[in-house]
């Protein structure tokens, strides 16, 4: 068995967060990722996102997102760093960038711009509001998307301020959708011989995520509100409860759970009470509900519950960083890998959450700046002269 995407090699103009996650997907199942940085700035500014440094250039943010790449430097500003990259180009699969709307045809990234050397190349575009429209020269961010999307209108409770996720979803999501684009046309150009340019920006998968909201909106008028306790607009019991010593998370998203839940917390007539019989009827007397679930509840604790009820009820205890990643539950799927490194021994970052029946995915730590230029650089047939010139002219 091989891992599945061995064979295939990417150029990576990325940095920072959304391309990089996105491109660390496929490096994790056996892509070829060759991460081009540019040489005068340091490369991917994620290696100075701090707080955490293992080494000047090596953030704790950086290798989150790099396992399993290769870097060279390469300056695509000037004319001798296109000419290299389009040599590249010649022996790859595709070129994925994350850069502003405007930049990928400027700095010839797109597929008009590498067809004549590779008519089955595959390029990427991952940008804040697309290629084409208004916003093509907009820089943007994921807090911006959340903001625009309404997100910050839904999260949080209702009388709080606007409240964004704690983490960067759109960015996370919007990597993971372009790892999708980008292995949907390969296989397509594989097939029939022919690229193409696949675009994803994160202002368009922000929107897409509304989904059912959205459904809501655009044909009931319908629109969406912060609901108290992170409860579901339509569902309960789908929200936070308080326990003896903390909160859990119940979901009785099927009717059959409710009535294992009033069995398991001692109120076996709930199942029959007229409030509470069906979800409708749940739905107009959610306060009422919340009121006796806490009661209940708040005679255990959250650990007691999750004895008790786990497994026959869906529920989770509401933890925080620390308690999510010291989770037993969390190392024993393996979900947590570590990976040799020259500074601290060894380092640990989340796993690919794709498992490939079999296999172990690789975890090799994420490179230094233009570690692997002249490896890259020498099955173009390069030779010592032609890359010291190419230092002298600060290509790479």
């Amino acid at each position: 068995m091989s891992l599945p995407l061995e064979g295939v090699r990417i150029l990576a103009v990325e940095q920072y967060g959304a391309g990089p996650f996105g491109t660390q997907h496929l490096a994790d199942l056996g892509a070829e990722v060759i991460k081009i940085e540019n040489p005068l700035e340091g490369g991917d500014v994620g290696r100075k996102v701090g707080p955490f440094f293992f080494d000047e250039g090596d953030s704790h943010f950086y290798q989150s997102f790099n396992r399993n790449k290769k870097s060279i430097t390469l300056n695509l500003k000037h004319p001798d760093g296109i000419a290299v990259l389009r040599e590249l180009a010649r022996t790859a699969d595709a070129v994925f960038n994350n850069l502003r709307g405007d930049l990928p045809a400027k700095l010839g990234l797109d597929y008009e711009s590498l067809r004549d050397v590779n008519p089955r190349i595959v390029c990427v575009h991952l940008s804040a509001y697309g290629r084409q429209g208004e916003r093509t020269k907009w820089p943007g961010y994921d807090y911006l998307m959340q903001a625009e999307a309404g997100y910050l209108s839904l999260t949080g409770e209702p009388d709080g301020p606007p409240a964004r996720f704690g983490i960067s979803i759109i960015d996370m999501m919007t990597g993971t959708m372009s790892a999708l684009a980008l292995t949907s046309a390969v296989l397509g150009a594989r097939t029939t011989g022919v690229g193409r340019d696949m675009d994803v920006s994160l202002f368009d998968v922000a929107m897409h995520n509304l989904n059912y909201l959205a459904a809501w909106y655009l044909n009931e008028k319908e629109v969406t509100t912060r609901q108290p306790r992170s409860a579901h607009p339509s569902l309960t019991p789908s929200q936070l409860y308080r326990t003896k010593d903390g909160w859990l998370f119940i979901m009785c998203n099927k009717e059959k759970f409710f009535g294992v839940l009033a069995e398991a917390v001692g109120k076996p007539e709930w199942a029959t009470d007229p409030r509470f019989v069906d979800f409708a009827a749940r739905l107009k007397n959610r306060e009422a509900l919340t009121a006796e679930l806490d009661a209940a509840l708040m005679t255990e604790t959250t650990q007691t519950w999750l004895e008790r009820l786990g497994g026959t009820v869906p529920i989770a205890p509401v933890y925080d960083i620390a308690q999510a990643l010291d989770n037993p539950f969390v190392h024993s799927q393996g979900l947590i890998v570590e990976s040799e490194h020259e500074k601290r021994g060894t380092i640990r970052t989340m796993a690919c959450p794709i498992r490939c029946t079999g296999e172990e995915l690789p975890k090799v730590r994420a490179p230094k700046l233009g570690e692997h230029t002249e490896e890259v650089l020498s099955t173009l047939g390069s030779d010592a002269a032609w890359l010291q010139a190419l230092r002298e002219n600060k290509v790479i």
